[in-house]
């Protein structure tokens, strides 16, 4: 890796040296009074990322197995589930679920336009579904979803709301309990600046009712029932990545330290600033306005280049790395710049620089 490399992807993000450090620490026992203290601090700061009052359950893995997990721990084979999709992890979730066995059926939205809440209150007024699920921050379109109004057509319902908050949570707001949110899972890779690693979810008591219940589809290494028994003794139910979970302690302190309405708010404001200045360079916003992320900026590709050629020369002139499109709907249509994590004001400008002296390379 060269030195003048800039992780700018939406996920993984720039690891701050706070929290590398904190992951080099000593190696410690995981059933220890040590481990059981820091993840007590650790559960006090997810409960104010997710804005819920339950708790955050702890798991080795990706944000993929997340989804996975919420699903298996609700459904019974043929249950049938409903689920919005807007962009590529809406695509991911409906597998994910049929793979599981569900009966799937979807609310398609526009892509780079979200999902709209009204005709999602509707198809579930005509149909019983187990649960509605739903990517809060789509980050292969830049578009995050109003869970609140989505929340609020569930909430007489015996419906689950499931969440996919992957690349949104820390960086965007999240009431998990005010919404209704039943189910948010997470990772540690993007807004809450960590590697790779770490999986999280959250359960409403409304979900638990489920949760317990036999005959879901097989479950083991992420059974909640295992990990809501094992939290209640201060541990997680398997070994943990211990040294990711000292640099997400670290992490969440960091947040506290700024506080969490400022950093939300910081995610907002750059990503505006981003998408402000690309506008300048000729870079159009994928989405409209109402609908953009903070975390992520996705940007039309301009008439006569493509997305591959932009990003490869990004990071073979400038070193910096951003995100084309993973999804071949969106092939060579769009670039994508994560504004989460540790990102500032500097990061904006040194983009907005590289991305004027490349199109400027690409068209000359």
């Amino acid at each position: 890796m060269t030195s003048n490399y800039r992780l700018r992807l939406p996920g993984p993000t720039t690891v701050p040296e706070r929290i590398r450090l904190a992951t080099a620490a000593p190696m410690q026992a995981h059933r220890g009074a040590e481990f059981k203290a820091m993840l007590a601090e650790v559960q006090e700061g997810l409960r104010a990322v997710y804005g819920t009052a339950q708790d955050v359950y702890l798991f080795a893995g990706s944000g993929t197995a997340m989804m996975e997990a919420s699903l298996a721990n609700v459904l019974a084979p043929g249950d049938a589930v409903l689920v919005a999709i807007a962009g590529q992890f809406g695509e991911r979730f409906a597998a994910i679920a049929a793979a599981l066995g569900a009966e799937v059926d979807t609310v398609d939205g526009d892509w780079g336009q979200g999902i709209d809440a009204r005709e999602l209150a509707g198809r579930i007024a005509r149909r019983d579904y187990r649960a509605v699920v739903v990517v809060h921050n789509e980050s292969s379109t830049g578009v995050t979803e109003d869970l609140a109004a989505i929340g609020a057509a569930l909430r007489e319902r015996p419906t689950l709301l499931l969440v996919d908050s992957v690349s949104g949570l820390a960086g965007t707001e999240m009431k998990m309990d005010v919404w209704g949110a039943d189910i948010v899972v997470s990772a540690s890779q993007k807004c809450l600046m960590c590697p790779p690693g770490l999986g999280f979810a959250a359960v409403s008591a409304k979900a638990w009712e489920l949760v317990k219940r036999e005959g879901t589809v097989p479950r083991f290494f992420y059974d909640f029932r295992r990990a809501r028994a094992a939290l209640e003794k201060g541990e997680t139910a398997f070994t943990p990545p211990v040294s990711l979970v000292y640099g997400l302690r670290e992490a969440l302190r960091m947040i506290a330290e700024e506080g969490l309405v400022n950093v939300v708010a910081r995610h907002r404001r750059l990503s505006s600033a981003l998408r402000e200045g690309c506008g300048k360079l000729g870079l159009e916003p994928y989405n409209r306005p109402a609908v953009a992320s903070s975390t992520v900026v996705a940007l039309k590709v301009p008439r006569g280049l493509e997305g591959t050629k932009i990003v490869a020369h990004l990071r073979s002139r400038y070193g910096t790395v951003i995100a084309g499109s993973r999804s071949p709907r969106l092939h060579n249509k769009v670039i994508r710049i994560g504004t989460m994590g540790a990102v500032s004001e500097a990061d904006i400008q040194t983009d907005l620089a590289h991305l004027e002296a490349t199109l400027k390379d690409l068209i000359t």
